[in-house]
């Protein structure tokens, strides 16, 4: 069993920052608007040999108006309950406030083992003031400073003798599949339909996922790493801070992943903005499933379906091996063919092809279509090998390769394709000298 430690308290106390300081990278978005915070990021410190997950929470409001502060009650709870240690975070040039209170009261009840952190505490002569926390009834405090670090140190020594003693497996080597795509496109809720719990918030406010979620789907066969992202809008619409960390945050996420699950909404078709989320999948040479959401709100006509397919595969031409999936979060309509289908393509991406079964397809359609002289030059492709990366690139080795002109080259990419199943993957040619 792995432990897992919930940092929590009301907004603007410092979670963020400490969470940063346990992972010793930027996962949380700190900034002094409160509620940044509003779904439970997770990471992984390392301390005296253990390793364990750390979840920062949002900032805790009770009795609120504000949509996200009733969410932001309902995720700290959640983090209590799935949490073996809580870091009840206070601020100590403030003391103890209505909300502390609030807190405290959810903790008492938690029997859990709470640390009560005053943060802070930028100098010793602010130790004393760090005393008044005592009266909250939840034992010992620790002074620290989460921005410079400071107390952290006897902190972790502290939490890491109650975890268990258990490694927490490494999930490293699980395969990473991404939900991207615009605001309000339904990433959120394709999360909780596919967990099953709603493990994110999900409003139809633009812009409510501000970090990339990660969480493990473990069920029906699978095993990987699902990741929701902030919806990418377009720069121009990128107007506060937080939106330029979110889209930083979505871009980090198509980086680190290996199949990007592209969201499009039905009513909407596909737009500019998914174009340039489909190049940078692209370029960053993930598997690919595109799926259009929202198909419920669709009228349907008899070849309706075919022609939304038809007018996508032209917008992402000359690369249009690509899955097309229509779902509706809302039915759970075809939400297992989701799983299915990017789980396909992961294999796609994975696979290695034995050299001689790639050079008795390939050279065979070399010779059968050679490449055109160039400037009077005659162009041989003598030997093709996919090499060890870890998406598919393969090389053909030829006595002119800088005569090979890009029609040969699709119509090379065209030909492996046809013959290895490369749905949903980009394919790297480089040609060579032999």
């Amino acid at each position: 069993m792995g432990n897992l430690v919930a940092i929590v308290g009301r907004p603007n106390v410092g979670k963020s920052t400490l969470f940063n300081r346990f992972t010793e990278h930027r996962e949380a978005i700190v900034d002094n608007e409160s509620g940044v915070t509003r779904d439970r990021i997770y990471g992984h410190t390392i301390w005296n040999g253990k390793t364990f997950s750390v979840v920062d929470t949002g900032g805790y409001v009770e009795k609120s108006n504000n949509i996200f502060e009733k969410e932001i009650k309902e995720q700290v709870i959640i983090a209590i309950e799935e949490a073996d240690v809580i870091i009840f975070v206070l601020d100590t040039t403030i003391g103890i406030t209505d909300l502390d209170q609030s807190v405290a009261q959810l903790l008492r009840n938690s029997k859990k083992n709470i640390f009560v952190v005053a943060n802070k505490v930028d100098n010793n002569s602010l130790i004393a003031d760090g005393y008044e926390f005592y009266n909250l009834g939840l034992g010992e405090i620790y002074p620290i400073s989460a921005m410079t670090g400071s107390g952290t140190g006897d902190l972790l020594d502290d939490i890491v003798k109650v975890l268990n003693n258990s490694e927490t497996e490494t999930l490293d080597h699980l395969p990473r599949i991404t939900i991207v795509g615009r605001p309000n496109v339904g990433k959120s809720s394709l999360t909780n339909v596919l967990i099953g719990e709603n493990r994110n918030i999900v409003t139809d406010i633009a812009g409510t996922t501000r970090d990339a979620i990660n969480i493990r789907y473990n069920k029906f066969g699978y095993d990987f790493m699902l990741i929701d992202t902030a919806g990418v809008r377009k720069k121009s619409k990128v107007s506060e801070d937080l939106e330029f960390y979110s889209v930083m945050r979505a871009i980090k996420a198509i980086e680190n992943s290996d199949i990007c699950l592209l969201m499009l909404d039905a009513t909407q078709g596909f737009e500019a903005q998914d174009q340039n989320i489909l190049n940078l999948i692209r370029k960053n040479k993930n598997g690919i499933v595109i799926l259009v959401n929202k198909w419920d709100l669709i009228e349907k006509g008899n070849n309706t379906m075919k022609e939304f397919q038809n007018t996508i595969k032209e917008k992402i031409a000359p690369f249009n091996d690509i899955p097309i999936l229509f779902i509706s979060t809302l039915n759970k309509q075809r939400i297992m063919n989701v799983v299915d289908t990017a789980m396909k393509v992961y294999k796609n991406i994975t696979q290695k092809i034995p050299t001689g079964k790639l050079n008795e397809i390939m050279l065979a359609a070399i010779e059968e279509h050679q490449p055109p002289v160039n400037k009077g030059k005659i162009v041989k492709i003598k030997y093709v090998t996919q090499l060890p990366t870890p998406t598919p690139v393969f090389a053909f080795f030829a006595n002119l390769p800088q005569y090979i002109k890009e029609p040969y080259k699709r119509y090379l990419e065209n030909k492996l394709r046809e013959n290895f199943d490369f749905s949903g993957v980009p394919i790297v040619l480089v040609f060579r000298e032999k």
